[in-house]
């Protein structure tokens, strides 16, 4: 501290100025210590692979002996595929199963637990509710996928039994054999795997909305659906969007339950860039070709992540705009 003293002429006022001085800082660079174990393990486990996966995608190989340098020719080959196109078509009917019905239905849902649930019948309810609509969340896909295999089996299935029993037996199916409802089939499945997520993320959401505006909204004699839609929703837009988002990388790279369901047919019917890339690398050896498939499927996962937080920012910005 630093006390300078100015007196007067005529030894009158006294005049003190205190200067504080300041505590030592904290250096910047302990924080890269904490940070370090992280930086590592990604280089290690994410980036190194990636690395030598896109070395190996310029290259002919057979997972032994020495790769044969091709250049672009596994991409050019892999622009021309029909069965890889056909992969990614199958991809965005699995982005609406795992990333805008569930969306959707989890809004719903969880509006409905939220302010209905909630205020008739209690916490404890919403609370078992919410456990069990987030159980298919913690089963392994493997297991979901062997029980979910017993109820769409052709024969003895359940859920053909249930038709037949309700006199609906002309609508059985051979559900995950035929090429005509084998996606439709996985699709539903993965409904009931994703919906959970969504679920979870908007209750949590919902608890920080401020109930002075559903008063408000509800003494103005809004019904449900309008408080929904002009004070829910604009309250939890920033988990609408990380469910988007997320809910989309994960149905961009699904992989197990195709391989426990289907494995990728009948005849490709439910195929997907991820399973077709195990098979190229597994099955066909062509591990260069199948280093190109999974190379591309890295980057428009990346892209399509980088794209979805730009706009997330952007819409942010906006909305911070207008409140100012």
């Amino acid at each position: 501290m630093t006390v300078t003293v100015e007196r007067g002429e005529r030894g009158g006022r006294v005049t003190e100025k205190h200067q504080h001085a300041k505590g030592p800082r904290r250096p910047r660079d302990s924080y890269t210590l904490f940070l370090l174990p992280g930086i590592l393990a990604f280089f290690a486990i994410i980036i190194v692979p990636f690395l030598m996966n896109t070395g190996v995608s310029f290259t002919e190989w057979q997972g032994v002996g020495t790769p044969k340098w091709a250049g672009l020719a596994n991409y050019r080959e892999l622009m021309g595929d029909s069965e890889f196109w056909a992969s990614f078509r199958h991809s965005l009917f699995m982005v609406v199963a795992m990333a805008a019905v569930p969306t959707v239905l989890g809004l719903v849902l969880a509006a409905a637990l939220f302010g209905f649930v909630g205020k008739h019948f209690g916490t404890k309810t919403v609370a078992v509710l919410r456990a069990c609509f987030y159980l298919p969340q913690v089963l392994p896909i493997a297991v979901a996928g062997i029980v979910w295999s017993w109820i769409l089996a052709p024969e003895n299935g359940s859920l053909n039994e249930l038709l037949k029993a309700i006199g609906l037996g002309g609508l059985q199916q051979d559900w995950l054999g035929d090429p005509d409802f084998a996606l439709y089939s996985v699709m539903g499945v993965m409904v009931w795997v994703q919906i959970g997520f969504p679920l979870v993320i908007f209750m949590a959401g919902l608890q920080r909305a401020d109930p002075q505006l559903y008063e408000a909204a509800e003494l103005d004699g809004a019904g449900w659906w309008r408080r929904f839609w002009h004070v829910t929703l604009p309250q939890i837009r920033p988990e609408i969007y990380v469910v988007l988002l997320w809910c989309t990388i994960a149905a961009l790279k699904v992989f197990g339950a195709v391989y426990v369901l289907t494995k990728g047919g009948p005849g490709g019917a439910t195929n997907v860039p991820s399973y077709f890339s195990f098979t190229t690398f597994f099955e066909k050896t062509q591990v260069g070709y199948g280093a190109a498939i999974s190379t591309v499927l890295t980057v428009v996962i990346l892209v399509l992540a980088l794209v979805g937080l730009k706009l997330q920012t952007r819409a942010e910005d906006a909305e911070e705009g207008l409140r100012t």
